[in-house]
Order: structure tokens, then sequence, then C-alpha cells
């Protein structure tokens, strides 16, 4: 059976591409472009999931959609690697930002997103939600001043997962240099070799 992701540009599924070459499983990507005006995912993408939303993986007749249960498909795949720690604190801090990164983190990155698109008052709505996401990122930041990976001393697949709405929040979000801690791990994470060969596979991507 073949692995495929079915990639939209400039979204979470880069993650996918990125895990996959950290686990060194062999995939195929469908590429899919944006609509430029409204930034909306194609139709086409429906036909392989009811919600046309990215990522989606096919593994021969399986679907698999959302990007944190396609990590830990991939994680299983690959018998573990990456994969929770042995350790169980450690384990739970796993777990923890593996579900952190969609359920908690994601969201208010999101709203100002589309705050950011409404004309006058929704400037002015972003600088409620910003306090918001600064609790977030204060945390974050306080978390990897003290060990070099979300979960353990080692990379897992739970830093995959929070790459995006860090890179998110780089971009449009107040993550600066006055977070030293969290843009080292940034810039760690985009200097891996199979980070950068996921670029090559995916096409184009913002935030790197």
């Amino acid at each position: 059976m073949t692995l495929t992701v079915h990639h939209l540009e400039n979204s979470r599924s880069q993650r996918v591409l990125w895990l996959l070459e950290e686990l060194e499983l062999p995939y195929a990507v469908k590429r899919y472009e944006r609509n430029p005006v409204t930034m909306l995912a194609p139709a086409e993408l429906r036909q392989i999931h009811p919600l046309g939303k990215s990522p989606v993986l096919t593994d021969g007749d399986r679907t698999i959609a959302e990007t944190g249960a396609i990590v830990e498909y991939l994680v299983e795949l690959a018998d573990g690697k990456l994969g929770p720690p042995a350790h169980r604190e450690d384990a739970l801090r796993y777990r923890h930002f593996l579900h952190y990164a969609e359920g908690s983190l994601m969201p208010p990155l999101l709203v100002k997103l589309v705050l950011g698109r409404v004309p006058f008052i929704g400037k002015r709505a972003q600088k409620r939600i910003q306090p918001m996401i600064d609790v977030h990122l204060d945390w974050i930041e306080r978390e990897l001043a003290g060990r070099p990976w979300f979960a353990r001393d080692t990379m897992t697949a739970a830093d995959v997962m929070m790459s995006f709405p860090l890179e998110a929040a780089r971009s449009r979000a107040g993550l600066d240099a006055g977070r030293p801690a969290t843009i080292a791990w940034l810039e760690k994470i985009h200097a891996r070799p199979a980070y950068q060969r996921a670029l090559e596979a995916g096409g184009p991507y913002a935030y790197a």
C-alpha cells in the first residue's frame, strides 16, 4: 500500500510531510492550491474526505483525517518511533502537547487570522485576542527554557504537532526574539534535514 498525503499549500499538512521524512516512511504527495480570493481549500478535496480539509492521508483504501490522528497513525506504523517516551511524566507531556497544539493553542491564532480580514472592527477585536495568545506563548517559553524539546530531551511527534501553531504565531501573533527559547526551538526544527526534505516535497511554505 502507498501512503499519500493530500497536501494543501501553507497548511497544517506540512507537519505530516515532516513527520514522514523523520520516520523515513515512503509516501507520495498530491498537492492542492488555495482559492486565491477566499484562501479556502479547493472543492476537489471533498472527493478525498467529505469535510474537504487538509491534511488527509490515504493508505490503500483507508482514509485518515485530522493531523493528530494522522500523526498517531504514522507513529504506530513506524513501530513507535518518535512516539511517547518510556518515562511516565515524559509520556504525559507528550500526550498533552500532541493535543494542546490544536485543542488550545491553534483556536485563538485562527480567530486572530479571521479577524484580521474583517475591515475596521476586526483590527480592534484583534487587540482583545492577542493577550490570550500571549498567555500561551509565555507558558510555552517557560516550558522550552527548561528542556530542549516539548516532551523530553529528544524530539518526539509532539514537537511535530507544535510546529505549525508556533510558525503561525511567529508570522502573525507576536512571537519574536522576546521569547528566545521558543525562537531557538523553531530555528532548530527548521534546520533539520528531514524538515528541509519535507519543504522540497510540499512546495512553497510561507512559515518556514
